[in-house]
């Protein structure tokens, strides 16, 4: 059994692709790899083909996290019907998602921090174009996400082994 997640923000330059290196970093180090499918869009067609924001790549290697190998893509029904776990950075792409769905999936989406500790906030605000600090205080919020999000389907992975 794979255990598929896809991480979406708007662009896929900085929310979403630094989940994805968080959560494929996590996975690797706990050996669940080879359990899980994991991916990242963007509700945005603009930006299809291009690396992650310098800030976010510069960041996220700060902390560990390679991500210079992620291209953004835009995010489909498809996705929503193919992924366990299409994950929204932030209320705005949770409406999208789910306009997206096919009408039986439409609560399938959710919202990525509904997995993280209480922390206060519901959405993973986008940094672009802000200082630095945003950017530190998304990947803190992603870091939180992740580990939440891979504490909650580590039993699923334990009983397909």
């Amino acid at each position: 059994m794979t255990i598929k997640v896809l991480f979406v923000c708007t662009a896929n330059l900085c929310r979403s692709p630094m989940a994805e290196g968080v959560f494929r970093a996590l996975v690797e180090r706990a050996g669940m790899a080879d359990a899980f499918e994991i991916a990242s869009a963007g509700t945005s067609e603009k930006f299809v083909g291009q690396s992650p924001a310098p800030a976010a790549l510069e960041i996220a290697a700060s902390r560990g996290y390679d991500i210079s190998n992620i291209r953004a893509r835009q995010v489909t029904g498809d996705d929503v019907a193919h992924f366990d776990y299409p994950l929204a950075m932030d209320s705005s792409h949770l409406v999208e998602m789910r306009w997206l769905a096919p009408r039986a999936l439409v609560g399938k989406p959710k919202l990525f921090l509904s997995f993280a500790p209480p922390m206060g906030v519901v959405d993973v605000a986008d940094p672009i174009g802000g200082p630095r600090a945003g950017f530190e205080r998304a990947l803190s919020l992603i870091e939180a996400g992740c580990k939440g999000l891979l504490e909650r389907v580590k039993p699923a992975v334990r009983t397909a082994i």
